[in-house]
């Protein structure tokens, strides 16, 4: 029998399909909620009772969908209590291509269902197939037009420098403004937290992106897993968007990296930064920070063993009434290994060094004189600067209008695309170049508000120490020392190498206020750098 060519369905069970193409369209009235109102007025006028629901909101071009998998599941299970009607607002919401429409069709039939519709019948005859095929054609073609219609119109506002994706990256919102339309801005606090991540790997203050994903993680505002953390792919994602810098483009859309609407105002980093941390991702990897050398070791990876070079573990010891900690080196064969170095003795030798190290006023006030003339020497560096990305501009310009020019005589697609490559790499530096021209060499902030984080932190070195913020102890470490400090087991601190702006200071400071230690130090043996 042709159930198709039923007509009276009442006191039929019947499942509802409903399908939208995106998650948008489940809160708009022609959506969900209209097909459900229709479906269920004809369930009602035909006599039949609906059982169950389903619902999908994705694309009328793809067969594999939730709803319409656990539809035909159910039909599946409940076969000796069917047959069930299965209820379409329209053929399209069934499919919006030939082939998957004919295969859901068949598949909704084998599993026992019968397809109903408040718009059509269902006939399996010459003229009935034919009917459905030219609709589900129609609904196929305007389909794929709404796609190419679609992605002309994101196409070509990328093109003009416009986000034009509905989700963007975290740290941006997208704003509607009158005669732009939908246009990024900054989403704070995130904005400012994705800025602080991208400027510490920049400059090297994060060391890898497991430092970059610490950082994250240490922030309560920033949105994490369910297991509270920040994904390796999250941060990944955040480093490599050029967005962030400005830039907008899509490599398969052939639009390439170009100045977004959003960067005069809401970029997050410069292009000198973005292209320093693309260089970094891409370079040479560094071993990342040690996640347990926190408050309670500052000095872990800083300090090395005087015997034999190995950088100094650490651990608690666990007394009758409390813990106890220290430091130890844990390289077998060594003298000093597995032997103990209280935390207070160690960490204390290196406050009195920091001390040691605290020039006196005249000195302080020499090494503003001498900042002085460096920040004047800069202005005038940054002046050349400036003009020389002028000139570097105007000669990228040059070679891209020469390569454009050769594109017009090439007809080997290979050399073509080698020919649009090289162009792509020449625009993103001239943006670069471009930034850098726009820059006023002169600094925002006057000399005195620029230096005085500096004078304060080579005045008093133990001040930033003492703070107790480990990121503060960490910074004093990178900044101070040339070299990691040794530590001999029973004899102290070695004689530190510090860096240029220290090994200075000692130098002006003369034999009668020099940085020695009260204990005396032994010549110094370099081995790693921090």
């Amino acid at each position: 029998m042709n159930l198709y060519a039923q007509t009276d369905y009442r006191g039929y069970p019947a499942l509802n399909y409903l399908r939208v193409s995106d998650t948008s369209q489940t809160v708009r009235g022609t959506g969900l909620e209209s097909q459900n109102a229709v479906n269920r007025e004809y369930a009602n006028r035909i006599g039949c009772n609906i059982v169950k629901t389903f619902k999908d909101d994705i694309t009328g071009g793809k067969a594999s969908r939730d709803g319409m998998d656990g539809l035909i599941l159910y039909l599946k299970t409940h076969r000796k209590a069917g047959p069930y009607l299965v209820i379409i607002d329209d053929l399209s919401r069934l499919a919006r291509d030939v082939i998957i429409y004919w295969d859901l069709r068949e598949a909704i039939k084998n599993a026992g269902g019968i397809l109903v519709s408040p718009s059509m019948v269902f006939n399996d005859d010459a003229a009935g197939r034919h009917y459905q095929n030219n609709l589900a054609n129609n609904a196929e073609y305007q389909r794929l037009r709404n796609a190419e219609q679609t992605y002309d119109r994101m196409r070509g506002r990328l093109l003009n420098g416009y986000w034009p994706f509905s989700q963007p990256p975290i740290g941006y919102k997208n704003v509607r403004i009158k005669g732009e339309g939908s246009t990024l801005q900054r989403d704070e606090p995130l904005a400012s937290i994705v800025a602080e991540a991208l400027k510490g790997f920049a400059s090297g203050r994060f060391e890898t992106q497991a430092e970059v994903k610490r950082f994250l993680e240490s922030v309560p505002a920033f949105p994490k897993t369910r297991k509270g953390i920040v994904t390796n792919q999250r941060v990944k994602d955040i480093l490599t968007q050029p967005l962030y810098a400005g830039l907008v483009g899509h490599e398969r859309w052939k639009v390439s990296l170009r100045e977004g609407k959003h960067k005069e105002h809401h970029a997050l980093i410069t292009l000198e930064e973005y292209q320093k941390i693309q260089d970094r991702l891409n370079g040479k990897a560094k071993a990342p920070a040690r996640k347990d050398i926190s408050k309670d070791f500052p000095l872990r990876g800083s300090v090395v063993c005087g015997d034999c070079g190995t950088p100094l573990t650490s651990c608690w010891t666990k007394g009758n009434t409390k813990r106890y900690a220290y430091y130890l080196c844990p390289k077998k064969g060594c003298e000093s290994y597995g032997k103990s170095i209280k935390r207070d003795v160690l960490e204390g030798e290196f406050e009195a060094m920091l001390a040691s190290m605290t020039p006196s006023p005249e000195l302080i006030k020499f090494i503003r004189v001498a900042l002085r003339d460096i920040w004047d020497h800069n202005i005038k560096y940054a002046e050349s600067i400036v003009a020389s990305a002028k000139a570097k501009q105007v000669a990228l310009e040059r070679q891209i209008d020469k390569l454009v020019d050769k594109i017009v005589d090439v007809s080997n697609p290979r050399v073509m695309e080698k020919i649009e490559c090289r162009i792509d790499e020449l625009e993103r530096e001239k943006l670069v170049m471009q930034e850098k021209a726009a820059k006023s060499p002169v600094p925002e902030r006057s000399f005195e508000d620029a230096v005085r984080t500096s004078v304060e932190f080579l005045s008093n070195p133990q001040k930033l120490w003492a703070s107790g913020d480990i990121h503060h102890k960490k910074t004093l470490l990178r900044l101070m020392l040339e070299h990691r400090l040794e530590y001999v087991r029973n004899k102290g601190l070695r004689t530190p190498q510090t860096s240029l702006p220290f090994r200075v200071i000692g130098g002006l400071q003369g034999k009668n206020i020099g940085m020695a230690h009260r204990g005396g130090f032994e010549p110094p043996t370099p081995r790693f750098v921090v």
